[in-house]
């Protein structure tokens, strides 16, 4: 109810859409599928399938503009500043995807994010005012009060489903960011979307536009609660979607066991027990018909010739080796017929453990558990709907290609409360691994009657980072209770030792450029040329220090920010 009446033209419209919705886009007619459906002669210019919008080619235009600004250093901020190889870094992520760009160019093994849902109650940064110079536009995204905190004003505008561009502003806010993170990828890198139904349909249009249809992996639903779900449209909605994407197709991809499927491997009566984990048995004979004779074949034991019900699984000189290798098990039936199985070993030949395969169905962890990530290390509760750390851990420890995922850098550029940086904490210090992260967050404005601001907090990065420093605190103090136990104990292997994993962290922040910007004038006012020359003497802006100067230096000749810096004889040397 808005205090109006309702005109003559609303209620036609509202008839129209009634009998022919199809001919409404966002909320408005198109003319020209209203025309095509009365059945009149239509001549759709550059017919194809594509995904369009109101305002994609001035998003284009807002992607491809260079930024200048930089990244500078908040030591006091950071936890082992000087030995971390993790980033958390504060700003706008469109600016900051820029600024990545050179030194990260075809590094990242995997990315998560979990973006706006645009369910029409969020708000989020868009470039919504296109026709605005670069200045301008850097001055608003830059708005800032009294305390130095992004305004709201100047940052957010709510994405009501009352706007006309609705799904368009949206899609104008993902669009460039996927493409700059899409290059941000390595050849073998994977990029994981949460989302749920009010943009699911266009974001796999999005992807399909960016990352190709041919590189679509899955799309996986999460059933993300496990009691009542909010009433949507009739239904209790009780799940969400993930999103995969690849940059180049991918041939394979696996998973951990999970402890119950380990537990399978029981059988022990065999040699390789006490160095391969037990073994599971499966049938080597199956029954579905194929033209492949060379699987058809009759096996000698005991005196019997064994066939398979249609064939094997294997071709004969395969099924010879196993047999040899006693991986074969002859199993005898009531009817004195014997049945092959193959055992199939917890761990392989090379010391590797066996790996299952994913499903595009996901119901291991809840959105409660991401509720209680946060409860175990904040009193109250400064976030909301936080992913769980579980489910970043599963994505986390997929192995791509058979490429183990135990080195690589990850990337989230939708950082909300840190909960991938907590993933990454957590699951090197389980297995060992030695995974990076780079975590970007907009100083978003915590609401003034929300419990983080009661709590202290002004912003969402402010969130963010304190979960990723009492994470680290939280794992540094397990690791530190596990040594001691072993402290005392004979051990043979060092690697049963828990190392401790690298829980530190750099926080950078979006800062304009330390050097001056030469300004475009027009016409030809020789004082003002006169005067920028005068100010380019010295090139360095004002407030520039020189540790935020060998930062952006280093960036923009495409060193990455864990470089080695050492100052020597009043030079800095880089790697």
């Amino acid at each position: 109810m808005n205090g109006s009446s309702q005109s003559p033209i609303d209620e036609k419209i509202n008839a129209l859409r009634a009998l022919m919705p199809e001919v409404f886009d966002e909320g408005k007619i198109d003319w020209e599928k209203l025309k095509a459906t009365l059945g009149e002669s239509v001549d759709f210019s550059n017919e194809r399938y594509v995904l369009n919008w109101a305002g994609k080619s001035d998003a284009f235009r807002v992607m491809q503009r260079p930024s200048s600004a930089t990244l500078v250093p908040c030591r006091e901020e950071s936890v082992d500043f000087d030995t971390t190889q993790n980033i958390f870094i504060e700003g706008e992520n469109m600016e900051v995807l820029k600024v990545l760009q050179k030194s990260y160019f075809g590094k990242i093994k995997m990315i998560y994010i979990d973006p706006p849902y645009n369910t029409g109650n969020d708000s989020f940064i868009y470039p919504d005012k296109f026709s605005e110079t670069k200045e301008a536009y850097l001055r608003r995204v830059g708005d800032k009060d009294e305390d130095g905190y992004m305004t709201r004003d100047g940052m957010f505008r709510k994405n009501s489903k009352e706007n006309g561009q609705y799904h368009s502003n949206w899609l104008s806010m993902m669009m460039p960011r996927l493409y700059l993170a899409k290059s941000l990828l390595r050849e073998d890198g994977v990029i994981f979307i949460s989302i749920d139904d009010n943009e699911v349909h266009n974001l796999r249009l999005l992807m399909n536009e960016i990352f190709g249809e041919e590189n679509f992996v899955a799309q996986v639903v999460w059933k993300n609660k496990f009691g009542s779900g909010a009433l949507t449209n009739g239904f209790i909605g009780v799940h969400e979607y993930i999103l995969v994407y690849s940059k180049e197709p991918i041939s394979n991809i696996t998973r951990k066991l999970t402890e119950k499927e380990k537990e399978v491997y029981n059988k022990t009566k065999d040699e390789k027990f006490a160095t391969r984990g037990g073994y599971v048995t499966q049938p080597l004979s199956v029954t579905t018909f194929g033209d492949r004779p060379n699987l058809r074949y009759p096996i000698l034991y005991k005196g019997q010739e064994i066939w398979p019900n249609k064939q094997w699984v294997w071709e004969k000189n395969k099924m010879m080796a196993a047999i040899q290798n006693n991986e074969v098990v002859f199993n005898l039936q009531k009817d004195g017929s014997y049945n092959l199985r193959s055992k199939k070993y917890l761990i392989d030949e090379s010391g590797k453990e066996r790996r299952g395969k994913p499903t595009t169905f996901y119901t291991d962890v809840y959105t409660q558990n991401g509720t209680e990530d946060i409860r175990n290390l904040f009193a109250s509760l400064p976030f909301d709907y936080s992913k769980p750390v579980q489910l970043i851990k599963f994505l986390l420890g997929l192995e791509i290609n058979d490429t183990s995922p135990e080195d690589d850098i990850i990337l989230d550029f939708f950082a909300g409360s840190g909960t991938t940086a907590h993933a990454v904490m957590q699951l090197n210090k389980e297995d060992g691994g030695n995974r990076k992260f780079i975590c970007v967050q907009l100083p978003e404005l915590c609401e003034e009657n929300s419990e983080a601001y009661k709590a202290g907090y002004r912003t969402i990065a402010d969130i963010s980072k304190e979960r990723i420093r009492r994470a680290s605190a939280k794992i540094r103090a397990e690791v530190e209770t596990d040594q001691a136990k072993q402290q005392g104990q004979l051990s043979f292997d060092d690697a049963s030792q828990n190392a401790m994993p690298d829980l530190g962290f750099k926080v950078f922040r979006l800062s304009d450029s330390n050097f001056k910007e030469w300004r475009e004038i027009h016409g030809t006012d020789q004082e003002q040329w006169k005067q920028q020359t005068i100010d380019f003497l010295n090139p360095v802006a004002e407030n520039s220090t020189t540790d935020n100067m060998v930062y952006e230096l280093l960036l923009k000749n495409g060193k990455n920010l864990n470089s080695t810096i050492r100052h020597e004889q009043g030079c800095y040397n880089i790697n």
